[in-house]
């Protein structure tokens, strides 16, 4: 079965997009260090004729001022490609790694739960070197090494077809080189990304999971662990280098070797009278370089271009995945709550985390999501935030399907408090703002609902959290994920095991701001049975092998004496 072809196109106009005018500039340059190369040759020919007596037409004088001409086209030259190169590459390879971004932002919010995140570390670090070489700056170079590899064939033929033969039946010595060598490149190229992609995840891993790795004393396992993805990064290197050099000294030897050959034959012309000058073989040695270079460094530009193709390939591919289909229906509020009618959804076809799922969350209630571990409560809330939209039955905002709803709007409708939350390497307030605009007294009134006065009195809204906030306690960064959904006004807030990691006092505190938060739907998945907070609860859902078996109030559930009893006596 054939794989679906991925267009790259997207990726490859970033590139040029407003940066036209500078990769015109530099294909200008391109042509100028061609044409140079080729009138330097040229000039040789006609000092060394002049220098051996032969009327090349042109007097030294006039040849002096060729040559300053010659020189002062060539700082031209550079002064372009001063300008025009450098700046086409850069702002190239920066929209390159900004729309790389833009476009894991289109990702699904559970993405990353099932993708690997080195894979694009990877791409916007490691690859984007090899991009850069392959893709833009070989450009120039195959564009340069073509226009002087042509000039100096012309060139040849125009002084003496005969040479030119030779020279060509000597220069299939390099070019065999090349193509029996050059495409291995490309293979190395990619076995040193899915290296890199290898080493950054393991680093990544020992990092994230350092307090584990301390604390059940696994260091010399992880050092085993991360030495070997070391070696085999190096091996890799090490072999696309080797290749790299085999490269060059194949096209070095084979070079060498049609270069002298041309020489002795232009030496064996010249003497036996044959209307070749001594210049005109110098001028044939001087070419050969613009004949034999671009049949080194072409094969190998392009293997290293199609290394490059392979790269965008391979990040465009994972783009491509968990991808929210958007629908246009627009949906800027609700008005009455949520309503779950059949809901059926798995992980894998043949095994159902959720059966027959029926509730109702009114607008402004608090609803409590119960049950043992594995009975699906984290996935009920994963499917309310689209995470998954292969499910069976319905799950409706008012009247509208949770599939047909916009991404962007869904987000304005409802946001989601987990165990684990991230904050940003930034300042309170821009935790809390997520880095937006708002009315200062919409930023004070979150900061007062959730409980987060106290700790800006101590440090100061601008006071930096740290890498994942680790300047701040666990409750601190909690009370900031409450404040980000009330400044957000999300009309449906989810929480999905918020306190599992808190003190008792922290925990209870952090869940009662929640329960008496005015207006908002809260769906609050816990294992905490707390009777004081399951009291202040509009309803409470208990799951068991992914159905709901119980449905109430506290004081109702208790009375029945069935399987929420059965949770609550043993919690106790």
């Amino acid at each position: 079965m054939k794989h679906k072809e991925i267009d790259i196109r997207p990726y490859t106009r970033q590139f040029y997009k407003g940066n036209i005018a500078n990769f015109i500039f530099a294909l200008c340059e391109t042509l100028l260090s061609a044409i140079s190369a080729l009138l330097v040759s040229w000039l040789i020919q006609q000092l060394v004729d002049l220098i051996g007596g032969y009327d090349t037409g042109f007097t030294l004088l006039q040849l002096t001022v060729i040559t300053l001409g010659l020189i002062g086209g060539a700082v031209v030259a550079n002064l372009i490609s001063y300008h025009s190169k450098p700046t086409f590459i850069t702002r190239g390879i920066s929209q390159y790694k900004e729309f790389i971004f833009g476009e894991l932002t289109k990702k699904n919010i559970s993405a990353f739960s099932g993708e690997n995140s080195s894979t694009y570390i990877s791409a916007l670090t490691n690859d984007i070197q090899a991009i850069e070489q392959g893709y833009l700056r070989n450009t120039f170079s195959m564009l340069e090494s073509l226009l002087t590899f042509l000039g100096a064939v012309i060139l040849m033929i125009w002084y003496s077809p005969l040479l030119t033969l030779i020279a060509i039946g000597l220069s299939l010595l390099p070019l065999i080189a090349s193509i029996l060598t050059g495409n291995r490149v490309a293979a190395e190229e990619k076995k040193v990304s899915d290296r890199n992609e290898a080493y950054t995840s393991t680093l990544r891993d020992s990092l994230g999971g350092f307090s584990v790795i301390k604390s059940f004393q696994a260091e010399a396992q992880m050092i085993r662990i991360f030495k070997e993805n070391v070696q085999e990064l190096a091996k890799a290197q090490c072999r696309k280098q080797k290749m790299h050099i085999l490269v060059q000294m194949f096209g070095l030897v084979a070079g060498i070797t049609a270069q002298l050959g041309v020489f002795l034959f232009g030496a064996y012309l010249v003497m036996s009278g044959n209307g070749i000058t001594a210049g005109i073989t110098m001028i044939f040695v001087q070419l050969m370089n613009y004949v034999l270079s671009p049949i080194g460094t072409i094969p190998t530009c392009i293997a290293e271009r199609k290394a490059a193709k392979a790269l965008i390939e391979k990040i465009a591919k994972a783009l491509n995945t968990n991808i929210r289909e958007e629908s246009k229906t627009e949906v800027h509020g609700i008005e009455r709550g949520i309503v779950i009618k059949d809901l059926s959804f798995g992980y894998e076809t043949e095994k159902q985390v959720l059966k027959n799922i029926n509730c109702t969350f009114a607008l402004g209630k608090k609803y409590a999501i119960v049950g043992a571990s594995g009975s699906g409560k984290s996935t009920m809330l994963n499917l309310l935030m689209a995470s998954y939209p292969d499910y069976d039955g319905t799950i409706c905002y008012d009247d509208t399907e949770l599939r047909s709803i916009n991404s962007s709007n869904l987000y304005e409708i409802e946001s989601i408090i987990q165990q684990n939350v991230f904050v940003f390497n930034a300042t309170i307030k821009e935790n809390i703002t997520m880095f937006r605009e708002f009315p200062r007294e919409q930023i004070d009134e979150a900061i007062r609902l959730s409980g987060l006065s106290q700790l800006i009195e101590e440090k100061g809204e601008n006071y930096l959290c740290g890498e994942n906030g680790n300047g701040l306690s666990g409750g601190e960064k909690q009370r900031i994920s409450i404040a980000r959904s009330l400044l957000k006004r999300s009309r449906v807030l989810l929480v999905d095991e918020a306190t599992a990691a808190l003190d008792a006092q922290t925990a209870y505190q952090v869940t009662d701001a929640i329960l008496h938060l005015d207006g908002i739907t809260a769906i609050v998945v816990t294992h905490s049975l707390d009777a004081g907070l399951l009291k202040q609860y509009d309803g409470i859902l208990t799951l068991k092998n992914g159905s709901i078996v119980e449905t109430g109030r506290f004081d109702e559930l208790i009375e029945k004496k069935g399987y929420f009893y059965s949770l609550y006596t043993v919690a106790q």
